[in-house]
């Protein structure tokens, strides 16, 4: 079996595993969920209305977890080798809600006008310790070398949970 350092990442699959995920959380709650039909650029994944009118939510996913937090980039530094080197940060005005979930299934529902920093936020702390939510299904594809090969796996699981 491969170790993590051997493991060919697959953000554009984790991505849409974590928005899964994330659509998933809402409708065991009963709230609908509206997806656009196409990919187009855009500071949000999905709608969601639980009354109160309709709520835009970005999604983002980390395998990153380093000195007792996980890293969440909420930038993109282009994606392909033509890379001009212009940062797009994610505007907190397009979407309502930052929905995270990390490897170990942890995962958060944070307002938009929460979110600080740059690149990246941090998760796990007591900064965005209030949006926490119950702990999910973790992160990794089925059938991935991430099912069985993550360092965090046994040592981040908490008592009762079924990692």
């Amino acid at each position: 079996m491969p170790t993590l350092t051997e493991i060919k990442r697959d953000p554009r699959g984790q991505g849409e595993r974590g928005e899964q995920l994330a659509a998933a959380w809402f409708i065991d709650r009963e709230i609908e969920v509206f997806v656009p039909l196409l990919h187009t650029p855009r500071d949000f994944d999905f709608i969601v209305d639980w009354g109160g009118g309709p709520k835009r939510v970005q999604v983002k996913t980390s395998t990153l977890f380093r000195k007792g937090r996980w890293d969440i980039a909420v930038c993109t530094r282009g994606g392909n080798q033509s890379w001009s080197g212009v940062v797009k940060r994610l505007d907190g005005s397009k979407y309502d809600y930052l929905f995270v979930h990390v490897a170990d299934g942890r995962r958060w529902l944070i307002p938009s006008n929460a979110i600080t920093g740059g690149c990246s936020v941090r998760v796990g702390g007591p900064k965005y310790a209030e949006w926490e939510l119950e702990r999910g299904l973790p992160l990794a594809i089925p059938g991935s070398p991430l099912d069985s090969a993550s360092p965090w796996r046994d040592s981040r699981a908490v008592k009762g949970d079924a990692l």
